[in-house]
C-alpha cells in the first residue's frame, strides 16, 4: 500500500464488507447455518435479541467468527488485500464500491445522530 488514499479505500472497503457479513439483513442467509437468533423479554417488557452459536467444531468456529466484528474484519481485510494482489483489475472496482458504500454509511450515521 503506497498512499494514504489507498489505505483509506482499503479501510472503508474492509469496514463495509465486514458489516455486510456480520450485521446486514441481506447476508442473513450466510449466518443462518451458524447462528440462531433468540429473543427474550426483560423485566421492563423490552425484547432483547441475541445469538446462539450452532453446532460444534468447524461449524461453531465459523459461527464465532461471523459473530465477532473484529475477527471477521481481519479476514475481510486479508481477503481484499490478497484479491487485489492476485487480480487487481477485478478487485479495484469492488474496493471502490465497498469504500463508497462504507463512506456513505458513515455519513448517514453522522447525519442521523446530528438530526436526532
Amino acid at each position: 500500500m503506497s498512499t494514504w488514499l489507498q489505505l483509506a479505500i482499503f479501510a472503508l472497503a474492509a469496514f463495509r464488507l465486514t458489516r455486510l457479513l456480520v450485521f446486514d439483513k441481506i447476508t442473513e442467509f450466510i449466518r443462518r447455518p451458524f447462528h440462531r437468533e433468540v429473543e427474550e423479554m426483560d423485566e421492563e417488557g423490552n425484547v432483547e435479541t441475541y445469538i446462539e452459536i450452532k453446532g460444534t467444531g468447524i461449524r461453531a468456529w465459523i459461527g464465532e467468527l461471523l459473530s465477532c466484528y473484529w475477527c471477521t474484519g481481519v479476514w475481510c481485510s486479508a481477503f481484499l488485500f490478497a484479491f487485489c494482489q492476485i487480480c487487481p483489475f477485478i478487485a479495484e472496482p469492488l474496493l471502490f464500491i465497498l469504500a463508497i458504500a462504507g463512506f456513505a454509511g458513515c455519513i448517514e450515521t453522522i447525519m442521523t445522530k446530528l438530526l436526532d
